[in-house]
């Protein structure tokens, strides 16, 4: 049970993140956002992030093995960075309709759940 729960806050916290990171490009789109200072910009986003910690520290601290937890550090790490890469992939694609996804990103992604086997190979 803990490790879907820290799976399912990583998800939703790595949703926020994105949004957060990469969220501003596509709303430049509206005429309103374009013409915020960068600083204004930077506000929305950290108030974006904000939540995204709001999902990610409990995850941490629910899915950690020093705190109960079924995953070591490194096991944390990988399964986050792995989940970061699945949902930028899945906004790069909805929200940004111009990009495209490639046979390269395709070995990288592999590459990279190659990394969670071996990480979490006794």
């Amino acid at each position: 049970m803990k490790e879907l729960l820290t799976i399912g806050l990583l998800i939703v916290s790595n949703v926020f993140m994105t949004f957060a990171w990469y969220g501003h490009l596509k709303m430049r789109e509206f005429k309103w956002f374009e013409t915020l200072p960068l600083i204004a910009i930077i506000l929305i986003s950290w108030g974006i992030a904000l939540f995204e910690y709001l999902f990610q520290v409990p995850a941490n601290r629910i899915g950690f093995s020093g705190n109960g937890g079924p995953f070591s550090l490194l096991q944390l790490k990988v399964i986050q960075e792995v989940i970061t890469l699945l949902v930028f992939m899945a906004f790069s694609l909805l929200v940004f309709k111009n990009e495209t996804f490639r046979w390269n990103h395709v070995i990288g992604f592999t590459f990279l759940v190659l990394a969670v086997y071996f990480i979490f190979k006794k």
